[in-house]
C-alpha cells in the first residue's frame, strides 16, 4: 500500500466514496474509515425508502463497505438482516475490489406507523432476528458464513458482538448516516445522502504484548486469542477505543472535515499512518445473461405461470432494472 502523508497542513483533499486504511502502530491497531456519498444517494433514490428504512441501509451499507475492502481475494461479501421488526430485510452485496449494491424489504403500514408513534430507533426498526456475513470467494473454494443474533442491540453493537464471537479479534466500530436537503439552481428541492464509518481493530504483533495475556508466563502460546483484551485491556487498545469513542456523529458525515482530516484529528498524537484509498462505486452485479440462465433453470410449468401479457418480466430488487423475455426466448 502507498502511504500517504498526513502531516498538518498536507492533508488529502475530502474523498468521497473511498475507503482509506490507516496504521497506529505504536497502539498496535488499524483500520479503515470512509464516507460515502454519490454512491449511496444513488442506491436510497432508487427505492425511495421512507427516511427511517435509508438510515438503516446506509449504516448496513458503510459496515459490508468496511469490512468487503479488507478481503485479499477476488470475491464477494454479504451482508444480511432477517427479523421480525417493521424493516424485515437488509441485504448489502460488496464483489471486490470496489462495487456495492444494497436493498431493504419492509412492511410500510409498520413504518408508517412507527413514524407516527417516534419509534424509529433502528432497534424499534430492526427488532429481533439474525445477521449474517457470508464470504464468496468463488467457485473453487467454499463458503465461509458467521452469524450473530440480533437482539434489540443496534447495528455497531451488533458488529462488535461478530467480531468478538466469530472472529476473536478486538474491534471498535463507529457508524452514522445522514440526510441532506439542498436546492439547484431552479429552487428544487435535491436530497443527498452521507454516511461514515470508522473501523479499528487490536492486532499486537510483538511477542512481549501477546504474553502478556498468556495464563502460562514464560511460554508463548501456539494461538493467541486477542478476545481476551476484551475483558481487561491492554492499555494500548483501551486508548484506541477511548480515541474512536469520541467521535461524533456529525464528525463521520461532514464532508468539511473528511476521513483525512478525521484520522488526523484522532491519532496524530501517536503517529497514524494513512495509504492510498479504494474507491467504491455503486454497480450492479445482474445482467440479461445471468436472468436468463435463472429462467431456464425453472421448469416449463413454472414459466408457464410467469407470463404475463405474453411475457415474462423480471425486475431486479436491487437496481430496478426490467428485463423482459418471450417465452419462446427461453424454449
Amino acid at each position: 500500500m502507498t502511504e500517504l502523508n498526513v502531516a498538518e497542513g498536507e492533508l488529502t483533499p475530502v474523498q468521497l466514496d473511498e475507503v482509506v486504511p490507516f496504521n497506529i502502530d505504536v497502539l498496535d491497531a488499524r483500520g479503515r474509515a470512509v464516507l460515502l456519498g454519490p454512491s449511496l444517494t444513488a442506491i436510497l433514490d432508487r427505492h425511495d425508502y421512507p427516511e427511517p428504512v435509508a438510515r438503516l441501509l446506509g449504516e448496513m451499507t458503510v459496515l459490508t463497505v468496511l469490512l468487503g475492502t479488507s478481503l485479499k481475494f477476488s470475491g464477494k461479501l454479504i451482508v444480511q438482516t432477517q427479523t421480525d421488526g417493521p424493516v424485515s430485510l437488509l441485504v448489502v452485496d460488496f464483489v471486490t475490489p470496489d462495487s456495492i449494491r444494497a436493498y431493504a424489504r419492509y412492511d410500510a403500514d409498520a413504518v408508517n406507523a412507527a413514524v407516527a408513534t417516534g419509534n424509529t430507533s433502528p432497534t424499534e426498526m430492526l427488532g429481533k432476528g439474525m445477521l449474517a456475513l457470508t464470504v464468496d470467494p468463488g467457485k473453487y473454494m467454499s463458503r465461509y458464513q458467521g452469524m450473530v443474533k440480533l437482539d434489540g442491540s443496534s447495528l455497531e453493537e451488533i458488529a462488535h458482538n461478530y467480531f468478538k464471537q466469530s472472529e476473536q479479534i478486538p474491534t471498535k466500530i463507529r457508524l452514522a448516516v445522514g440526510k441532506l436537503i439542498t436546492r439547484d439552481n431552479d429552487g428544487n428541492q435535491q436530497t443527498t445522502w452521507r454516511a461514515g464509518g470508522l473501523l479499528a481493530q487490536f492486532l499486537p504483533e510483538s511477542e512481549d504484548r501477546a504474553r502478556q495475556k498468556d495464563l502460562h508466563p514464560g511460554e508463548a502460546p501456539a494461538e493467541t486469542d486477542l478476545s481476551v483484551y476484551e475483558g481487561n485491556d491492554d492499555e494500548a487498545w483501551a486508548e484506541v477505543k477511548a480515541l474512536v469513542g469520541t467521535v461524533a456523529d456529525s464528525e463521520l458525515i461532514d464532508e468539511d472535515l473528511g476521513v483525512h482530516k478525521l484520522l488526523f484529528r484522532l491519532f496524530h498524537e501517536r503517529g497514524v499512518r494513512v495509504f492510498e484509498g479504494q474507491s467504491v462505486v455503486d454497480q450492479c452485479s445482474c445482467s440479461r445473461d445471468k436472468v436468463e440462465s435463472l429462467l431456464r433453470s425453472f421448469s416449463p410449468e413454472q414459466r408457464e405461470e410467469s407470463v404475463e401479457n405474453g411475457k415474462i418480466s423480471i425486475t431486479c430488487e436491487f437496481c430496478s432494472t426490467s428485463y423482459e423475455f418471450e417465452p419462446a426466448e427461453l424454449e
